[in-house]
């Protein structure tokens, strides 16, 4: 599956239990760190956050199927 794919998958999908409060800490972190004075790779960030959560939602509809 394409990066674009994956990105469109997480932006439109539901999120829930451990996905939903992954999603919410890390958007929150990267808010924090966008906004501090240190050197921060922001395209980094969103690739590893947009892979994580796209593995443990896929775990989620696997164990919820």
């Amino acid at each position: 599956m394409s990066r674009e794919c994956q990105a469109k998958l997480l932006s439109t999908s539901e999120f829930y239990g451990p996905s939903e409060d992954l999603s919410t800490y890390c958007e929150a972190e990267f808010e924090l760190r966008r906004n501090s004075e240190e050197v921060f790779d922001e395209a980094s960030y969103r690739e590893a956050m947009e892979m994580t959560l796209f593995k443990l939602k896929a775990l989620e509809d696997e164990r919820s199927a």
